[in-house]
């Protein structure tokens, strides 16, 4: 990246941490953008450069496209359904901070769950990201328009997202510690494999000789 670029994804990264850290400490919706600002020693309008609505200091619109860049990004020889496993299973091993497993994350999600509107958009960023993945399925198989199949497998691979995600939220309220929770969902992980059919385990494998280039 350029210069310019890393100081903008720095600033960017600088105020979305001043703000979760006031939605934590004081709840989502007692906090107002220009509180926001002020902490983080920007203008207000600088804050609403890089998020359009309050929310998405919270839920980043980029979030949308998480499972359909897994697939997109996947090597040869691997199916749609690899790569979203891989990804959850390798979040899971670092411990990744993206799918909740961080000390602290049961303060955050007590304060998104607390407001309704952080709830809503949860649910709908949900939905979002099975509807890029499902564009991205028919678009790499060539699927024909009405061709049920990308989205059914999108489906089910979303619910596969859905469930970690959630009992990942539900072991930590139970006051489990992230290294607890990594080993189970990862053997929860297993069991879903185990039960998704041959077709979609093995729906959109990439072909051996494919290439980025291509």
């Amino acid at each position: 990246m350029s210069l310019r670029e890393r100081k903008k994804l720095a600033t960017r990264r600088h105020i979305c941490e001043v703000a979760l850290r006031l939605f934590v400490e004081r709840g989502f919706d007692n906090v107002t953008i220009a509180e926001v600002a002020g902490a983080a020693d920007v203008s207000v309008n600088t804050v609403y450069n890089y998020f359009k609505v309050k929310e998405d200091l919270v839920v980043p619109p980029v979030s949308q496209d998480r499972l359909a860049a897994a697939v997109r990004g996947r090597a040869a020889g691997r199916s749609a359904a690899d790569a979203v496993l891989a990804l959850l299973r390798d979040e899971l091993r670092r411990h990744d901070s993206a799918i909740g497993l961080t000390e602290g994350f049961g303060r955050f999600l007590e304060m998104t769950r607390a407001a309704p509107t952080l709830t809503a958009r949860f649910v709908e960023l949900a939905e979002q990201m099975v509807g890029r993945l499902a564009h991205e399925l028919a678009a790499e198989t060539g699927a024909q328009p009405g061709d049920p199949i990308p989205a059914l497998v999108a489906e089910q691979l979303g619910w596969v997202h859905e469930h970690v995600l959630r009992e990942i939220g539900k072991l930590t309220a139970e006051g489990r510690a992230p290294t607890a929770i990594a080993t189970a969902m990862l053997e929860r992980l297993d069991v879903i494999e185990g039960l998704l059919g041959a077709p979609v385990l093995s729906y959109a494998t990439r072909d051996a000789t494919w290439t980025p280039t291509e």
